[in-house]
């Protein structure tokens, strides 16, 4: 290398979901451990050692780590970076291909081998490091993964191809986790999943997110819990329970429905039909009466018609989700539908259909955001930006969800701390509150 200022340091760029950045951390802990200086998304990544975590999920994702990994073996070829690595999801896709066509990459690591990184440069892997991290979050919250792969089958999806059956892990394991962070300051705990209504049944033969979430919630420091990516069929309905009773389990669910159709839901191969899918909805707004839903949706999957657009949108209007998000179909490969079905539907005509529904749930964001003005909500500051603290209710997951801008001349704000906000305002994305009270007051929901 002639760069000899990048000698000692470890740069990791992480593309993709937060599970994702959870590897990326556990990694990071070990390089941390053997004495190497570790960044993580920098400006200007110029390591002895660099590693992309890649995503492989769909086209635009595998896009961008495409590109990603092509621009640091750019820099390899000009020695202006030393070892490339590349792990995460796209590579145990496409190993093999990716080995062949971008030989720069010093090597290609898989979405489960990647600690074996730290043989190809002659260290070991510290097992009695497995539960710690570098938190690439602020300090005071994380993601906890709890499960891997998914034992789904829908048509679409790449994600058992890429990461086999489902695996959880054990409560004790996680509970453990959980309290090591906690003794270095992490209050909020996001938990994910690719399916985290799953969780248990290969383990415990059994569903065990109701237990799980109220296990951690016994923990003393655990100041909010948030679950993210539910699978509607065989939900686990104790759960609503534990989050009706606990005040810190966020009266928040992140539940992917993808479409509401019966004729999209059997193409798909959801296992549950329009009429099970509002009964879920009714009950889990009847048993938690103050949640807010996040889901997704899925635009342009073959079989598609202008009438199934049209039911999806009557659907946003009455489930009303606080939070929503809508992408477009990508024909992936080794999928059901690839294999199955042809993908009929032009970009043009799924774009215009994911635009479609983001412009009727603009409308509905903006009817929530404003009921919350002259409410006072718990808030939680994540960081300064411009002339506001910028941060979240229990609504409201970090990176996706609407945040709380308190104008930056409040007095006793610190960042990493739970207020009580007045809400004074709100645009279709954001609110805006005032004067919170000290972090020692009441701070129940």
């Amino acid at each position: 290398m002639k760069n000899l200022k990048n000698k000692g340091i470890v740069d990791v760029i992480t593309l993709g979901c937060s599970k994702n950045l959870v590897d990326s951390e556990q990694l990071m802990r070990q390089f941390d451990a053997l004495g190497y200086t570790v960044r993580h998304d920098a400006e200007n990544p110029n390591g002895e050692i660099v590693i992309v975590n890649t995503c492989g999920f769909i086209g635009d994702a595998k896009e961008e780590s495409i590109n990603t990994i092509l621009q640091f073996a750019e820099l390899r070829k000009q020695n202006k970076i030393g070892k490339l690595f590349v792990m995460g999801c796209l590579s145990e896709r496409y190993l093999k291909e990716l080995s062949l066509e971008i030989p720069e990459v010093d090597k290609f690591y898989g979405k489960f081998n990647y600690i074996d990184i730290l043989k190809e440069i002659g260290q070991e892997y510290r097992a009695d490091l497995r539960l710690e991290r570098i938190l690439t979050t602020p300090n005071h919250y994380a993601y906890i993964k709890i499960s891997e792969g998914c034992n789904r089958t829908c048509s679409y999806c790449a994600i058992p191809i890429i990461a086999g059956k489902h695996r959880s892990r054990s409560m004790e394991d996680i509970e453990n986790e959980v309290k090591s962070l906690v003794e270095k300051g992490v209050k909020e705990f996001q938990l994910i999943a690719q399916d985290l209504s799953y969780y248990g049944q290969d383990r415990y033969k059994t569903l065990k997110l109701a237990e799980l979430t109220q296990r951690l919630s016994d923990i003393p420091g655990v100041e909010w819990l948030r679950l993210h990516y539910a699978y509607p069929a065989q939900f686990p309905y104790d759960l609503l329970k534990v989050m009706r009773e606990r005040e810190n389990v966020c009266n928040y669910l992140d539940i992917a429905l993808q479409h509401v159709s019966d004729n999209m839901l059997k193409l798909m191969r959801r296992n549950i039909t329009k009429a099970q899918t509002y009964e879920l909805i009714d009950r889990i707004r009847t048993e938690v009466p103050d949640i807010h839903l996040r889901t997704t949706l899925l635009l342009g999957h073959p079989g598609e018609t202008e009438a199934d657009v049209e039911e999806l949108k009557e659907f946003i209007l009455k489930a009303r989700f606080e939070r929503l998000g809508a992408f477009a179909f990508s024909n992936e490969e080794g999928t059901f539908a690839y294999k199955t079905y042809k993908d009929d539907i032009s970009d043009e005509v799924k774009n215009q259909r994911v635009n479609e529904i983001m412009t009727l749930q603009q409308g509905v964001s903006a009817d929530i955001n404003q009921s919350k003005i002259g409410k006072t909500l718990k808030v939680i500051i994540d960081r300064v930006e411009d002339e506001y603290f910028v941060g979240r209710t229990e609504y409201d997951s970090p990176e996706v969800d609407p945040e709380v801008l308190i104008p930056i001349t409040t007095k006793g704000i610190k960042i990493g701390e739970f207020y009580q906000a007045k809400i004074v305002d709100a645009n279709d994305f954001d609110l805006y509150g005032e004067a919170p009270k000290s972090p020692k007051g009441d701070l129940k929901k």
